[in-house]
């Protein structure tokens, strides 16, 4: 359970803020935001957005729940499974956040009101669909306003999604960095020559960016400054084509291709997956975190049971991979996400608070590991005894895969390296995993040397 109080990360709008009570999750609205929040209701947009999948549900209750006496209202909002950041989405999803926030925008014009702010960070992926989260993001549009959240559209979306397209995929990581989206002139510079002839691009990135620099120490005079709603509108059209066209196709991997390169044959392959159902089975998980869950074949057999699970790999093509099937299959239960385990998500922002860590967004019920351990016992030098204390932080259960030295897939990772890990042995890991879980059950799997386990951590058993 949550402890009370108002969350780290809901500080800065002087609309309101979110917080917990007993477990549940409200959004005190503040007097100072009463008109806006008025208009969102009584003008039918929150309505057309709830029906559309594009903002989340919420229930008004009881005003005494509020955390101070500047609360207009209190609102219970749709609580949401999993909360995860931009730098953990794959191309698409960023993508996918980017149309949405924008027809969010459309919206909302045709109702009278406008996007204040369009952080990426307000969206989240419910039910397989990215959705906005802050319902105090609108203001009532007033003839010949600017739009106050251009800028920040462009930093966090425009921006990252042109590096990913254009230079690499890996650069959506500049997101731990720059918590309030990629600067305009850092992506400017790194976009490469040809997309100076990209109108779309020129005028929201290259062009922006002069634009910013130009006025960046020179005192600020909006009085006379006017957009028609035509101009209004034909931004958020051109930044939708802008959106639209950009693209970034998975290449050939080693992880994205793993199904098509490994040592299982498919008698083995189908006596794993039917051990990992039985297990799951057995313990009847309400989440699943698959760690290192490529694109997503061994995720899907928790999620088909209709149990959350997050589909974690640290390949972008994997993920990319794994999405794009998500939304050919219209699943709800699975979210694919970027994660190195060797260096997790960590919790940044003002006194590190205002983004959690993966372990503070735990723990799952059971994690999946499968065909995992060798990598992080060999590829990265990392002990048994510490995988299984990371593990037993973000999970309860935990059904792990013990792959042999012998196994050609260790064999793979020794070839080009000494063999310095004289304690890599099946008794080994059992001893040290055992200090962390309760080993329930074990089953080799058919046709290989390797072996599935089922753990309990200590102290949850039941």
């Amino acid at each position: 359970m949550k402890a009370d109080g108002i969350l780290p990360a809901s500080f800065r709008d002087p609309s309101g803020f979110l917080f917990y009570r007993d477990g549940a999750i409200y959004r005190q609205i503040n007097t100072a935001y009463k008109e806006n929040y008025d208009h969102l209701v009584s003008s039918r947009l929150y309505d057309a957005l709830v029906k559309a999948g594009l903002l989340i549900p919420h229930e008004e209750v009881d005003v005494a729940l509020s955390q101070s006496a500047a609360a207009y209202k209190v609102i219970k909002p749709q609580p949401v499974t999993f909360i995860s950041y931009p730098y953990e989405w794959s191309f698409s999803q960023l993508k996918m956040a980017a149309l949405a926030t924008l027809e969010i925008q459309k919206k909302a014009f045709d109702y009278g009101m406008s996007l204040k702010d369009c952080s990426a960070y307000n969206i989240q992926f419910m039910n397989g669909k990215p959705l906005l989260i802050d319902t105090l993001s609108f203001e009532k549009y007033i003839q010949g306003q600017l739009w106050v959240a251009y800028r920040q559209f462009c930093q966090h979306f425009l921006a990252p999604l042109a590096l990913m397209s254009y230079k690499d995929i890996r650069l959506n990581q500049f997101f731990r960095i720059y918590i309030d989206g990629i600067p305009l002139d850092m992506a400017s510079s790194l976009l490469p020559c040809r997309t100076w002839l990209k109108p779309s691009l020129l005028s929201h990135i290259h062009l922006h960016a002069k634009s910013q620099k130009h006025y960046a120490d020179k005192a600020a005079v909006t009085s006379n400054r006017k957009m028609t709603q035509l101009s209004f509108k034909g931004i958020i059209d051109n930044l939708e084509s802008a959106i639209k066209g950009l693209n970034w196709h998975p290449a050939h991997t080693e992880w994205a291709d793993y199904y098509e390169d490994t040592n299982y044959s498919a008698d083995a392959l189908e006596h794993k997956k039917k051990l990992v159902a039985e297990f799951i089975d057995q313990i009847r998980p309400k989440s699943v975190w698959d760690l290192g869950a490529n694109d997503g074949l061994f995720s899907r057999i928790a999620s088909d049971k209709g149990i959350k699970t997050i589909s974690f790999d640290v390949d972008p093509a994997a993920v990319e991979k794994n999405y794009l099937k998500c939304i050919e299959k219209k699943e709800r239960n699975i979210l694919p996400l970027l994660l190195d385990l060797t260096n997790p998500s960590p919790p940044i922002g003002w006194q590190n608070t205002e983004r959690l860590s993966l372990q503070q967004r735990g723990p799952a019920d059971t994690a999946l590991a499968l065909a995992l351990i060798h990598h992080l016992a060999i590829s990265n030098n990392l002990p048994f005894n510490k995988i299984a204390d990371f593990f037993a932080t973000i999970c309860s259960s935990l059904i792990i895969e013990f792959v042999p030295k012998n196994d050609s897939q260790v064999q793979r990772l020794l070839a080009t390296r000494e063999d310095i890990f004289p304690n890599y042995r099946q008794q080994v890991f059992e001893s040290e995993f055992s200090s962390y879980f309760t080993i329930r059950s074990s089953a080799k799997i058919k046709g290989s040397e390797r072996t599935l386990y089922l753990m309990r951590r200590k102290g949850t058993e039941v």
